[in-house]
């Protein structure tokens, strides 16, 4: 199981060089390719391995993703299908940080 911190949330590291958002243990995932001269996260991939699956991960990798994107004034363009089919329709407040052009049309 991934590192905890308080309040029972996993440990969720933003690997800069990496573009990628992952558990301490980087066995668990979310890739991204920024865009539009770094104004815009394409989060592209979210990976969550067999051994660590149900424990809400990607949701966790995702919030930090979006949270980031938020504190540095990023719009998100949400290609992955867990993100654009999953964790919008369950957190919709989220919507208003997607890429507008892509937001609008496609959630």
């Amino acid at each position: 199981m991934a590192n905890v911190v308080a309040g029972g949330s996993p440990m969720i590291v933003w690997n800069e060089g990496g573009k990628r958002f992952e558990t301490d243990d980087k066995k668990a995932y979310l890739e991204y390719v920024l865009r539009n001269n770094g104004k815009v996260m394409d989060l592209v991939h979210t990976f969550v391995p067999p051994s660590k699956r149900g424990l809400g991960l990607a949701s966790h990798l995702t919030l930090a993703a979006f949270n980031h994107a938020s504190s540095h004034s990023l719009s998100i363009i949400p290609t992955c299908s867990y993100i654009s089919e999953t964790f919008l329709r369950r957190n919709p407040s989220w919507n208003s940080v997607l890429y507008k052009e892509i937001g609008e049309s496609k959630i």
